[in-house]
């Protein structure tokens, strides 16, 4: 019994090892294959070129660039005037609020002059007298002169009543003028409208004291008005007065036509800029001073220069550039740009491109320059279309 289990455990060892070789020899050819593969993958694939689409690709195109000098600030109202008192007293009415329309010469109020109206009536009163003591005089004169020709008096006597005479007529106009003074500032009582306009502001109340000089109304004629704004040195030489601009004013929607009045002589103390005044007629009052309002005055350009996108010029720092396809591959090209159309969306190139560049509509992440590059046209779309409509037709079973 002992031998035949001795035999019969050989016999299963031998049978293992033979399994063992067939794996063995069976898992050498695919471990060759898998090293082949992986031998493969080490060498370095061909590069793919990047695809732009027509769209993406501009060359760039001479156009006229007109210009355009921008400049802002408030709408004050050139017609604006201060009524004043001119005598010292008690304000006792005062006709209109804020607000309201007035006329040249309207009476809007009047201060109390009591002391005015007693030292009116004395100097009217010193010119009765005056005129009185000049006709006795007269009298006087007449009567000497024919006493004198009778040899009655002396010449000496008639030269005293001559000047007599002269002093009291001296004395009637001094009266005069005098009561001529009592009278304006009676008359300066009256608070009278300087120009028709619109009342901006009550600086005073009825019933409050009032001074020489103090400011009781502001009227403001609205029917024209100017915009004040200031405008860099270097763009001044291209404004001329009588130039037309447009003018948008906040709370409207449409702009508003206006001239150029006036341009500074000189530019503003510590600055760089010089002021320019719009003229804007308001017939129908439909401004109003204190408004803010942005003028835009453009500048016709006779020339033609070469453009290219705003969104194709990119900065690094501080130089401007573009990307350009030449002979299949990127390359990134330094220019100098000048003028910038903001509304139309171009910048003119001075330096850098031909008519004939390729250049990048846009702008696009990681470049690289030396980078294989084509233009194709845009028929992805026209792909994808028949693709869905292929599969519509031939549904899945």
């Amino acid at each position: 019994m002992q031998k035949k289990w001795l035999i019969g455990g050989g016999l299963v060892i031998v049978v293992a090892a033979g399994v063992g070789v067939a794996i063995v020899s069976t898992a050498k050819p695919k471990d060759g294959a898998a090293a082949v593969q992986a031998g493969g993958d080490d060498k370095k694939k061909p590069e793919t070129p990047l695809e732009f689409a027509t769209r993406e690709v501009a060359q760039p195109l001479l156009a006229a660039m007109p210009g355009r000098v921008e400049f802002s600030g408030p709408l004050v109202a050139p017609g604006t005037a201060v009524l004043k008192a001119k005598a010292a007293g008690t304000l006792v009415t005062l006709n209109v609020a804020e607000g309201a329309r007035v006329k040249a010469g309207q009476v809007l109020g009047q201060i109390d002059l009591a002391d005015v109206n007693s030292r009116v009536a004395e100097r009217n009163a010193n010119v009765a007298a005056a005129r009185a003591t000049l006709a006795q005089a007269e009298r006087t004169q007449v009567q000497n002169e024919r006493l004198a020709a009778q040899q009655f008096i002396s010449s000496a006597a008639l030269d005293a009543s001559r000047a007599t005479l002269e002093t009291t007529r001296a004395q009637l106009n001094a009266a005069i003028a005098s009561a001529d003074m009592a009278r304006v500032s009676l008359r300066d009582a009256t608070l009278v409208a300087p120009i028709a306009g619109i009342v901006a502001k009550r600086h005073v109340l009825p019933g409050e004291k009032v001074s020489p000089e103090q400011e009781v109304l502001t009227l403001v004629d609205l029917s024209r008005l100017e915009l004040a704004g200031n405008v860099g040195t270097h763009e001044v030489s291209r404004l001329a007065p009588g130039l037309a601009v447009a003018v948008q004013v906040e709370g409207l929607d449409e702009a508003v036509s206006g001239r150029i009045a006036r341009i500074a002589p000189a530019a503003a103390a510590g600055t760089r800029s010089i002021g320019v005044t719009i003229e804007l007629p308001n017939p129908q009052e439909r401004l109003r001073a204190g408004q803010y309002a942005v003028a835009r005055a453009e500048l016709a350009d006779p020339s033609q220069r070469l453009t290219v996108p705003a969104t194709a010029v990119g900065t690094t720092s501080g130089q401007d550039h573009v990307w350009v396809i030449e002979n299949g591959v990127l390359a990134r090209r330094a220019i100098t740009v000048g003028r910038r159309d903001e509304r139309e969306g171009r910048i003119e190139v001075l330096q850098g491109l031909t008519p004939a560049s390729q250049v990048l509509a846009a702008r696009f992440e990681n470049l690289r320059e030396g980078a294989k590059a084509s233009v194709v046209a845009q028929k992805a779309a026209a792909v994808a279309s028949s693709a869905v409509s292929t599969a519509a037709s031939n549904p899945v079973k």
